[in-house]
């Protein structure tokens, strides 16, 4: 057994630590799982569980005092896993609710929307958390904790926030019974747009691909 793997077994599962890579690992496992899947109907609903679920973790992070890792630098992680399969593989299971806007920060005034991909999102969430766990897997908790609360605060907090909107929006509107518009053009390609022009939406999608990605009925 490894000098990592002694370390992790061996620390209370009570520690804050430990939770909190319990709930990164549960989370790391779920949507990786769903991302290798051909269900389409369950992805957004899968989703909206696992990233209620992960911002918890973030919460806790979030109220915790600063955490000061041990070491001036940071320790080398090793190159990071490349994300390109399972980007395009949420890409194809949200197709139809894929793109959306999103403004970064509520308090800065007029600040316009943006479009923005569930799919990117994800892998961007991904690949924070992942680097964290190599840290911590290699018994480097407290550069965990670090990486994962400066990161929680700086990416993939507010990044699982807007996904966690999107994904509430989308079933939202199926639930009910509120189609969405069919819009041309919101899409990650394009620049910024002005408040008059930009309309709100979860992707080009009418409420007849709402109900066949997501298996359900408006209404029911």
């Amino acid at each position: 057994m490894s000098d990592a793997t002694l370390h992790a077994t061996s620390q209370n599962p009570d520690d804050f630590a430990v939770q909190v890579a319990d709930q990164v690992e549960s989370f790391l496992v779920a949507v990786t799982e769903v991302a290798r899947g051909d269900e389409p109907g369950s992805t957004v609903p899968f989703l909206l569980l696992e990233i209620s679920q992960l911002l918890l973790a973030g919460g806790r992070l979030g109220a915790h005092e600063d955490i000061v890792p041990d070491e001036r630098y940071e320790p080398d992680p090793g190159p990071e896993p490349d994300l390109d399969g399972l980007r395009e593989n949420f890409a194809r299971l949200l197709e139809p609710v894929d793109v959306y806007s999103e403004v970064f920060d509520p308090y800065e005034p007029r600040k316009a929307p943006v479009p923005a991909r569930i799919s990117d999102d994800l892998a961007d969430i991904i690949t924070d958390l992942r680097h964290g766990m190599v840290h911590y897997r290699a018994g480097r908790t407290t550069e965990a904790l670090w990486w994962w609360q400066f990161s929680y605060f700086s990416n993939w907090g507010p990044t699982a926030s807007a996904v966690l909107r999107a994904l509430q929006s989308v079933l939202i509107h199926v639930r009910l019974n509120q189609p969405l518009e069919e819009l041309d053009g919101l899409d990650t390609d394009q620049s910024p747009m002005g408040d008059e022009t930009l309309e709100f939406e979860a992707g080009r999608v009418m409420a007849e691909e709402i109900g066949g990605p997501l298996g359900m009925r408006p209404g029911s």
